[in-house]
């Protein structure tokens, strides 16, 4: 049986990190200024090891994750989630931008979630059914723009960096259920998205971890097609 945690949680907590143990704390409603002064020196700075990220500013990390993410126009990966109640799942991510997307859940899992540029569909194979929504009701649909600027995209609540990892927390007001809060998470040195925390309206918490990401191979077109003859639960969700 499909948890009840998939559907909901990856959608409207979309299919976010293994690093945190509990859901990250929130900021305050005032967005992060991302243009503030930056403090004047007390000390002078050590030269960072060899290797080791360099010090970066709150706008600089935004300006950087803006950069890989634009420049992701496809992606393929294998993914592991950790749903609210703890369960496990595996699979397959496929996107391609701007608007395309596949979460293809591994057994026993019989779930898939598919956007084709226009709606997003979960179908229970198990079930024979699926569930459409619109990509704005989403969580992460600014990740399937056409461009993206978190910035104007979304809400910057908080920025951190440190030498395992660059983290951005944005707030979207405009989700299926409420507001959503989502750390994306990336690596220090080559900025690759890692791995993404969803804490939906209700509290619950999605984690995502992606590996094995490959930015060339173009997906298939058709994995992203959604046959909206197939029996809707619910139409009230578009």
């Amino acid at each position: 049986m499909t948890s009840p945690y998939l559907k909901f949680p990856v959608l409207a907590a979309l299919a976010a990190l293994l690093m945190t143990a509990s859901p990250p704390a929130l900021a305050e409603d005032a967005p992060l200024d991302l243009h503030a002064a930056a403090p004047k020196k007390s000390k002078p700075v050590k030269e960072a090891p060899k290797g080791a990220a360099p010090a970066l500013s709150a706008s600089e990390v935004v300006a950087k994750a803006n950069q890989y993410l634009d420049e992701a126009r496809v992606l393929t990966a294998d993914f592991v989630q950790i749903g609210p109640d703890g369960t496990r799942s595996e699979g397959v991510l496929s996107l391609a931008r701007p608007g395309r997307m596949l979460f293809r859940y591994k057994p026993p899992q019989k779930l898939e979630i598919v956007a084709d540029g226009r709606s997003v569909a979960v179908r229970d194979q198990k079930l024979g059914t699926q569930d459409l929504y619109f990509i704005a009701q989403t969580p992460l649909k600014f990740l399937l723009a056409d461009h993206i600027d978190l910035a104007k995209d979304t809400k910057v609540k908080h920025v951190e960096m440190d030498e395992n990892a660059a983290s951005i927390e944005i707030e979207d007001k405009a989700t299926f259920g409420g507001t959503s809060h989502i750390t994306l998470v990336f690596d220090p040195l080559s900025f690759a998205l890692k791995q993404w925390t969803v804490l939906d309206a209700q509290g619950f918490q999605t984690v995502v971890t992606l590996f094995d990401i490959d930015l060339v191979s173009k997906p298939d077109p058709e994995l992203f097609h959604i046959d909206e003859s197939v029996h809707t639960q619910s139409s009230t969700k578009r």
